[in-house]
C-alpha cells in the first residue's frame, strides 16, 4: 500500500493497528492508533474553529509528548502547516522562530513561553486531567472539539506540511520546509514504502526536530510504538531498549557516547541489538570502535542534515574499517551526491569543496527566505554547506564547514580533518578544533579535548607527535584547552559558534 500524505497515513493506520500504542511517553502515558486518529480528529475540528484553514501556520512551543503529536498530525488533517519549536531554545531563539515564520496560532506549554512577542494569538495547553471522552484521554482538552471532524482534503503531494528548525549552530535558525511528498520519500527510502513491521522505536530528537517530523509518517505506517523523552537521558535509553528488546540503537553521536559512558551500560543485555545508526554528520573513529564493541553490533553512519530531510549518505552496516571509522559513506538509494567549486563546477576525486546533494528528500526551501532558498537550492541539487572529499571507492569523507573553515598563515585549515586524526589517539575520548585570532598567523587552531582518563589528559606535545605523520604542519593546533564535556546546541551537534566566542574571550 503506497504513502499518500501524513493525515491519511494516521487515518489507515487505526484501522489496520486499532488499540496498538502508538505512543508512548517516560511518565507511562500512552495513546492507541485508534485513539491517536479520533483525537486528532477532535483537535483539527478545534483548530478550524480557531480560525486555522488550509495553508495557515501552526506553532508549537511544546514538549516531546502527545500533545505535540497530536497537534501535528491535527494540524495535517487541515491542510495546515506546522513549525516546532525545540523545547530547549534559548527565549531570544524562540523568538527568532516565532518572527520568521509569522505563525497564524501559537500552541504552548506555559513554560516554554519566554521570547514568544506580545500580539501573538496563542493558545496555552493546560494539564491533562485524566478524564476522557469517547475514548481518547483528554490531550489538548481546550483546544478539541468533542465530536468534531474535519472536512477531508484531497491527498496532495505538494502541500506543505511541516517545517523543521536546523540547529543554529553557524547563526540563527532557519525553517525548512517539507510538503506531503518529501515526506513519502522519505518513508520511501528509510522503510521501502511498506506497511506493518511494528516493533519499538525512541524518538531520540525533540519531536520538533528533522528526525522525528519528517520520520513520523512512516513510523506510523509501519504500526511502531513510539517512545518519546522529553528529554533524553542515558539511563532511560539503555532501560528501554534492552526491555523492549529493540533490534536497533539510533541517535546522534554524542547520545552513543553518552550511552556507553552511563555506569550502568554493562548491566544490561543488549544482545538484541543487530545495529547502532547515528544520524547527523560523521561519529569519531574511536566512538565507532567502542560502540561496536561493547554493544556487539555494527556501525552506520547517517550522513544528512536538515534541509535534506534527513537523508543523505551512509556507511554500510558490513562496511570494512576505512569506510566505517573514516567516512560518511555512499549516496543512499535515491540520492547522488557530488563535491563541487565555489562556482559550483565538479571536481576531480581527492580534491576538497562544498558537498553537493540531489534527493527526492530535500526540503522545498527556506520558509519566508526567499534568497536563503535560492542560494541552498541550485538546479535541483541542495548545496550542504559542508566541505568534503571522495575517494576511488566511492566513499565521502566531511572535512569541516565552508563558516569553519579558518586560515593560518594563508592556509586554508579543515577542523573535522584535524579532528578526524586526533581523535583517534588513545588519550582523547572528543576533541574539537576551534581557531583562536592570533597576532602573528591571523587565525591558529585549538584544541578542545575531553580525555579518556581525566586524571591523565593528553599534553598538546602529544597530540602534535600524533597528527604529524598525517597532518601538514600548519594544520596541528597550537593551543589545548582540556573540558570535561564538548558544549552541544539544542540539536544535539556541537556547538562551535559558542566554542569559537569562547575562544575571542580568552
Amino acid at each position: 500500500m503506497p504513502h499518500g500524505t501524513i493525515a491519511s497515513t494516521i487515518t489507515v493506520a487505526a484501522r489496520l493497528y486499532g488499540d496498538l500504542a502508538a505512543l508512548r511517553t517516560s511518565s507511562g502515558e500512552s495513546m492507541s492508533y485508534a485513539d491517536l486518529d479520533l483525537a486528532s480528529d477532535e483537535a483539527a475540528a478545534g483548530l478550524a474553529r480557531r480560525g486555522l484553514v488550509e495553508g495557515s501556520v501552526l506553532l508549537l512551543s511544546l514538549p516531546s509528548g502527545l500533545e505535540y503529536a497530536v497537534a501535528y498530525l491535527a494540524a495535517a488533517k487541515l491542510g495546515a502547516v506546522t513549525a516546532g519549536a525545540n523545547p530547549r531554545l534559548t527565549p531570544r531563539e524562540r523568538r527568532c522562530v516565532v518572527e520568521s515564520v509569522a505563525p497564524d496560532l501559537v500552541v504552548a506549554d506555559p513554560g516554554l513561553l519566554d521570547g514568544v512577542p506580545d500580539g501573538v494569538d496563542v493558545e496555552i495547553v493546560d494539564e491533562p486531567d485524566g478524564q476522557t471522552t469517547g475514548g481518547p484521554p483528554a490531550v489538548l482538552g481546550g483546544l478539541r472539539s468533542r465530536g468534531g471532524t474535519p472536512i477531508a482534503l484531497p491527498d496532495d503531494p505538494d502541500r506543505p506540511v511541516c517545517i523543521c528548525f536546523t540547529s543554529g549552530s553557524t547563526g540563527d535558525p532557519k525553517g525548512a520546509w517539507f510538503t506531503n511528498r518529501q515526506l513519502a520519500a522519505i518513508a520511501r527510502i528509510d522503510t521501502g514504502g511498506a506497511w506493518g513491521g511494528g516493533g519499538h522505536v525512541i524518538a531520540s530528537t525533540a519531536f520538533g526536530h528533522v528526525g522525528s517530523m519528517t520520520k513520523l509518517m512512516w513510523q506510523l505506517a509501519g504500526g511502531s510504538t513510539i517512545h518519546l523523552v522529553d528529554r533524553w537521558y542515558a539511563g532511560e535509553v539503555l532501560e528501554l531498549t534492552e526491555r523492549y528488546r529493540m533490534p536497533a540503537v539510533a541517535g546522534v553521536a554524542a547520545q552513543v557516547a553518552l550511552l556507553l559512558r552511563h555506569p550502568d551500560f554493562d548491566e544490561h543485555d543488549f544482545s538484541c541489538v543487530q545495529a547502532i545508526v547515528v544520524g547527523g554528520a560523521a561519529s569519531p573513529p574511536t566512538l565507532v570502535q567502542e560502540a561496536r564493541e561493547r554493544f556487539g553490533a555494527p556501525y552506520s553512519i547517517r550522513y544528512s542534515s536538515t534541509e535534506s530531510g534527513g537523508v543523505g549518505l551512509a556507511t554500510a552496516l558490513d562496511a570494512d574499517d576505512e569506510e566505517a571509522l573514516h567516512t560518511v559513506g555512499r549516496p543512499r538509494p535515491g540520492v547522488d551526491a557530488d563535491v563541487r567549486d565555489t562556482d559550483g563546477l565538479p571536481l576531480e576525486r581527492g580534491a576538497i569543496g562544498e558537498l553537493w546533494l540531489r534527493t527526492p528528500t530535500a526540503m522545498s526551501g527556506y520558509w519566508r527566505d526567499p534568497d536563503g532558498t535560492a542560494a541552498a537550492l541550485v538546479d535541483g541539487w541542495l548545496r550542504t554547506g559542508d566541505l568534503a572529499r571522495v575517494y576511488d571507492r566511492g566513499c565521502f569523507r566531511l572535512t569541516g564547514r565552508l563558516t569553519e573553515m579558518f586560515i593560518r598563515g594563508g592556509h586554508n585549515v579543515y577542523p573535522l580533518e584535524v579532528e578526524a586524526v586526533l581523535g583517534t589517539h588513545p588519550a582523547v575520548a572528543q576533541v574539537a578544533v576551534v581557531p583562536r585570532p592570533d597576532d602573528v598567523m591571523g587565525e591558529i587552531g585549538v584544541a578542545v579535548v575531553v580525555p579518556s582518563d581525566p586524571s591523565n589528559p593528553p599534553t598538546l606535545e602529544d597530540l602534535m607527535a600524533h597528527g604529524r605523520s598525517d597532518l601538514a604542519s600548519y594544520k596541528l593546533p597550537e593551543a589545548l584547552r582540556i573540558v570535561d564535556s564538548l558544549p552541544l546546541n539544542s540539536g544535539d551537534k556541537l556547538d562551535r559558534r559558542r566554542m569559537t566566542a569562547d575562544m575571542r574571550g580568552d
